[in-house]
């Protein structure tokens, strides 16, 4: 059950004091009621809100500013309800009684996004801690206790106990059970933060210096002297090993939020396969900058007048941080930050606005013995093997082709299009798939590949040697299969190998129908928000006998084999019958593995790998 999110902003009179009173929520009704007490360094006591949630179900959000504070307490004093320019009256002139400032709506949280992966996060600590507590003899008693929470800038002391998938810490002050969200700070850190906002259940806290440091902690191997400001690396205080662990500890909590399945359902998972690099891996980077301040209603725009920040945005604030290096991008996209960073020292008075730059590795394999074309720039990055050279440079055109290998395997997409950012970690990658695609027993009885959210063809031409009735990819964007069938010819795999079609996912199964369920493998890599309820229905329809589930976002993917697991889609009724009339028969799936992969080392992001098998009672 969801309760709605109270935050309170102080602008005049600080607020000293916040106590949860009651809270009561009807789901059915989306409403909720809440009472809280405030104490003020003016007096104000009581503050009682009321408001409805959220379309959706999601979370109502009171805001309560210095004006209203200052609003109960002249009607203390006079009794009567100030204008909207603050003077006491209900007379003609003013708004008087009438005047009400209305609150923005929050938006519901994305299912599996950082916001909803923090709340529960946060809900099983402050569960743990309610549960040590009730084994004492005040448990209960103290929970409902008043606490003085700091103001809003003021620096405290606390312990890192633990740490949330988002790769925040979850802190607590010595005495206190509230839970302070700290970034860039590892469970054992005796840390000092600064109080940026008091949430209903925690505050958001920056981090400012570690007093103590966690036993997990070396600062010594951090390689950016941005680390800790810009938003970019969560982890590079910690041992891989570790960095490893914690994302193992990511998929694990996962399952356990957002699968609906009992544990006996969810097999162990398995160690996290490291990046072969850990630093200069990022073939992608998107720096930006910020343009003048325009106001169209005061004449013609304004250009810069001067060379803008160019970087990132840090944790703890809006505007863009100037970043000259990022240690975790390849050394040809780290070269083109630096050309572009000096093109725009002459070039910053042509913007208006703001704008990103493009960084895309591109790569020129020359045979060994080959000659290099003429045309390869002057810094470009060479990397020399017994069977090749390669050329890395970098593009910054968005519409400009972009080249990768993967082993032997060619891929172009244009360059401002996606394609996985760690080319290192792509030949582990796909190997594990090959080695993973096909049932352990009866891999003979498989002839047919369904790649949905194929992309540029990653995986439909990666596997496609497994299959011999061929490989079928399938995406929405008809740029990126354009590219699919380029690339597919540019590895000398005809149509009776390869295809692909242009289309939404759930449109997918009416092109394969002459694929037996009983012969084929699908393999789905869909977006973050993960597949939505029509595609998953559909595949349940067609009932592949073998599923392999790859997701950059480990919480809708666990969202979704859940479902596959469980065989029931949420507000999907199947009535389709059998041709011969009789009730179609519920397809379910079993997991059988579970791992993570590192694709991004140095922040806490981790990519999932779920093999699922039909379950053989349909």
């Amino acid at each position: 059950m969801r309760f709605g999110a109270i935050r309170v902003f102080s602008k005049g009179p600080s607020l000293g004091t916040f106590c949860k009173t009651s809270a009561s929520l009807r789901y059915s009704s989306q409403s909720y009621s809440t009472r809280f007490c405030f104490t003020t360094s003016t007096g104000v006591k009581m503050a009682s809100t009321s408001a409805p949630a959220a379309a959706g179900g999601g979370e109502g959000v009171q805001q309560i500013d210095s004006y209203k504070l200052q609003h109960q307490q002249q009607k203390q004093q006079t009794g009567k309800r100030p204008f909207q320019n603050g003077q006491g009256g209900g007379g003609k002139g003013g708004r008087g009684g009438k005047f009400k400032k209305k609150g923005k709506k929050a938006k519901p949280p994305a299912e599996g996004g950082h916001d909803e992966v923090l709340r529960l996060d946060i809900e099983a600590l402050m569960a743990k801690s309610r549960n040590e507590a009730a084994e004492g003899a005040e448990g209960e008693e103290a929970a409902a206790e008043e606490e003085n929470l700091p103001e809003q800038g003021s620096e405290v002391l606390v312990e890192v106990v633990a740490l949330s998938s988002t790769g925040d810490g979850l802190a607590k002050m010595k005495g206190s059970d509230r839970i302070y969200v700290v970034p860039f700070a590892v469970p054992g850190d005796m840390v000092t933060v600064k109080a940026y906002r008091h949430e209903e259940t925690h505050t958001v806290a920056d981090f400012i210096s570690v007093v103590d440091p966690s036993p997990l902690r070396d600062d010594s191997r951090i390689q950016c002297k941005y680390f800790s400001k810009c938003s970019g690396c969560q982890f590079q205080m910690l041992d891989y090993a570790e960095q490893l662990r914690i994302k193992r500890e990511t998929v694990v909590k996962a399952y356990k939020n957002f699968s609906q399945l009992t544990p006996e359902l969810v097999p162990e998972i398995l160690d996290t396969i490291g990046s072969p690099l850990q630093y200069n891996y990022r073939t992608k980077l998107t720096p930006h900058f910020d343009g003048p301040w325009n106001n169209p209603r005061r004449g013609p725009k304004k250009h810069l007048e001067s060379c803008p920040p160019i970087g990132f945005t840090p944790k703890s604030a809006r505007k863009v941080m100037d970043i000259e290096d990022c240690p975790i991008a390849t050394p040809a996209v780290r070269k083109g930050l630096t050309a572009e960073r000096e093109r725009m020292k002459t070039e910053f008075s042509k913007y208006s606005n703001g704008a990103t730059i493009l960084l895309r590795e591109n790569t020129i394999r020359v045979p060994a013995g080959g000659e290099a074309p003429s045309d390869i720039p002057s810094d470009a990055v060479v990397v020399g093997t017994p069977g090749y050279t390669d050329y890395k440079t970098h593009i910054t055109d968005n519409n400009a082709t972009s080249t990768e290998y993967v082993d032997d395997f060619i891929f172009t997409n244009p360059a401002g299009s996606f394609f996985q950012n760690n080319n290192s970690i792509l030949s582990p990658f796909t190997q594990y798939i090959r080695d993973h695609i096909l049932p352990p027993a009866n891999k003979e009885g498989i002839k047919y590949l369904i790649d949905a959210y194929s992309g540029s063809g990653l995986f439909t031409i990666t596997q496609s040697a497994l299959f011999p009735g061929g490989s079928i990819g399938i995406d929405i964007a008809e740029g990126s299969i354009a590219y699919a069938r380029k690339n597919a010819k540019l590895n000398n795999l005809d149509e009776g190998q390869c295809k692909f079609i242009a289309a939404d996912a759930p449109e997918l199964f009416k092109s394969v129908e002459g694929y037996n369920p009983d012969e084929t493998v699908v393999v789905l890599d869909p977006p973050r928000k993960g597949c939505d309820a029509s595609f998953l229905s559909q595949l349940l329809r067609f009932g592949p006998r073998r599923v392999v589930y790859v997701s950059c976002n480990v919480h809708t993917q666990a969202r979704d084999v859940g479902v596959l697991v469980r065989g029931e889609v949420e507000g999907v009724v199947d009535d389709t019958e059998e041709t011969d009339g009789t009730e179609r028969k519920k397809t379910r799936y079993e997991i059988e593995s579970l791992r993570g992969f590192d694709f991004f080392p140095q922040t806490a992001h981790v990519e999932g790998v779920a093999v699922l098998n039909r379950v053989e009672d349909r």
